[in-house]
């Protein structure tokens, strides 16, 4: 598994762990949960190669 996709991985879990925090009223963690999830999707774009808007 590649760098990148652990990230995407680790995205997705992150995703999951701030719906559960919504659910049990952690504000505090939602936010701290929604910042890291920031940070991964950023390094995991980087991962990818980063500045690939898509256009051909």
């Amino acid at each position: 598994m590649s760098r990148g996709e652990e990230l995407k991985e680790l995205a997705v879990d992150l995703s999951r762990a701030i719906e559960t925090a919504r659910r049990a009223g952690l504000p505090t963690t939602v936010y701290l949960l929604a910042m890291a999830l920031v940070e991964v999707r950023e390094a995991a774009e980087a991962a990818d190669g980063g500045d690939d808007d898509g256009a051909a």
